[in-house]
């Protein structure tokens, strides 16, 4: 069987952002396969952990995709400040192709489009992957599934951090379903009774106050908040009032821009004139939505640039989806190159935390191989880019945990599920199977 074959069959995903299917990438032919484990988000350390306590399995990983994929070259993107999971992952490529390339520790250095430039000074085309200058970029968890893939080891657990305002902040393998509360609980409970719950990241990720949530194949962890913090009151809001507020304060000091991570790449990213598209009518919206169109959405631009507060972010966030129904797509007219200041303009992340007031909540994630036991665990069918994949089980059926439970039928992308726990089946809909011990 060929490695893709094993990734697919094994249901492997991106564990580290909106979880492409894997198996497609591995069927590519690239000259640099690129291992993601800058980890900018605040607070996170799950990569760094995983680094740390599985090198061989990474570096094995990955050498099966730079294998696969006739690469000439591997590139291992990490911050310089992470010395213990720099010296883990040496111990296993210094007899390889495998390059270190040692980042900065700064927001966003995890971009894929950051990464390529860092590790190759190849610049991705407008709208582009990073297959259309011959790289290839996983996270470093998902390098760690495809070692396990080639041993015929399916993606049932999900390795998160729980951090925060928990008593026990901890890195651990998760079975997939598994609840917020039951994750929260293994981390002792939380230190406060009203709280708020960032998922998989304080800037990209989302924001929820629901425990009854479950862990995907994509959840890098999750953060505990206060209720009563700024980032909480602010990111609660409506969108109708975040637009309110840019379109009567705005003043179009064009900061968002200055600071934009994409724009001092050289792309056509400039939130402050998408800004504009508050104030006017649908005409005028898609004159200057065209500058949110390759936006990634870091978050910079809203939560450290703009000196009044204001939600640029999210304006490019509509932007993109009013030029989607629309039918429109923003040809840059200039080619891509970096902008002159671009170091100058970077962020450190100590600094972006306490702009943030998160530094009192940076605390250690250390890896633990103690295991959740959940009775029951939800188990979504769609838990990757593409299709969802369709169900092969039913009520009352008895599974192990490895078992195929839902496939990607008809040449569809997506990825398989495999059963989380042993137990009975106990649901199943075209959304989700539950799955009770």
């Amino acid at each position: 069987m060929s490695l893709a074959d094993q990734i697919f069959k094994a249901g492997v995903v991106g564990a580290g952002g909106a979880g492409f299917p894997t198996h497609i990438k591995a069927k590519s032919e690239v000259e640099f396969v690129l291992a993601n484990g800058a980890e900018c988000e605040p607070l996170l350390h799950k990569d760094y952990e995983i680094m740390v306590n599985y090198p061989e399995e990474i570096v094995n990983g990955m050498q099966l995709m730079m294998n696969n994929t006739k690469a000439k070259k591997g590139v291992f993107g990490i911050k310089d400040k992470n010395h213990l999971a720099i010296e883990a992952i040496q111990k296993f490529t210094d007899e390889t192709n495998i390059d270190m390339c040692i980042l900065g520790d700064f927001y966003p250095s995890g971009d894929e489009y950051e990464l390529v430039y860092a590790g190759t000074k190849r610049l991705i085309p407008p709208h582009g992957i990073p297959l259309d200058v011959g790289c290839l970029v996983n996270n470093v968890e998902t390098f760690y599934n495809v070692h396990n893939a080639s041993i015929g080891k399916p993606v049932t657990q999900k390795f998160v951090c729980v951090t925060g305002m928990v008593k026990e902040p901890k890195s651990f393998f998760v079975p997939i379903g598994t609840s917020f509360k039951e994750i929260i609980e293994f981390a002792g409970g939380t230190t406060t009774s009203d709280y708020g719950i960032f998922v998989s990241g304080i800037l990209m990720g989302k924001l929820s106050f629901d425990t009854s949530e479950v862990v995907t194949k994509t959840t890098a962890g999750i953060i505990i908040l206060p209720k009563d913090h700024y980032l909480i009151s602010r990111m609660n809001r409506e969108i109708k009032d975040m637009n309110r507020i840019g379109k009567s304060a705005c003043d179009q000091c064009s900061y968002c821009t200055e600071f934009c991570p994409r724009y001092l790449l050289g792309y056509d990213v400039q939130p402050h004139k998408v800004m504009r598209s508050l104030g006017f009518t649908k005409t005028g919206e898609a004159v200057w939505n065209q500058y949110a169109d390759l936006c990634c959405a870091c978050g910079l631009c809203s939560l450290y640039a703009c000196p009044e507060d204001l939600y640029p972010r999210e304006a490019c966030v509509q932007g993109k989806e009013e030029l989607r129904k629309t039918g429109q797509r923003y040809e840059q007219p200039k080619p891509v190159k970096v902008h002159p200041i671009k170091e100058g303009r970077r962020v450190p992340l100590k600094q972006l935390m306490k702009r943030l007031d998160l530094l009192k909540y940076e605390r250690k994630t250390p890896f633990t191989k103690d295991e959740i036991d959940p009775k029951t665990v939800k188990i979504y069918l769609k838990q990757h880019v593409g299709a969802s994949a369709e169900s092969i089980v039913k009520i009352g059926d008895m599974v192990n945990v490895g078992d195929l439970i839902a496939e990607i039928k008809d040449g569809k992308m997506g990825a398989n599920i495999h059963a989380s726990i042993s137990g009975k089946v106990s649901h199943v809909s075209e959304e989700f199977i539950r799955i009770t011990n």
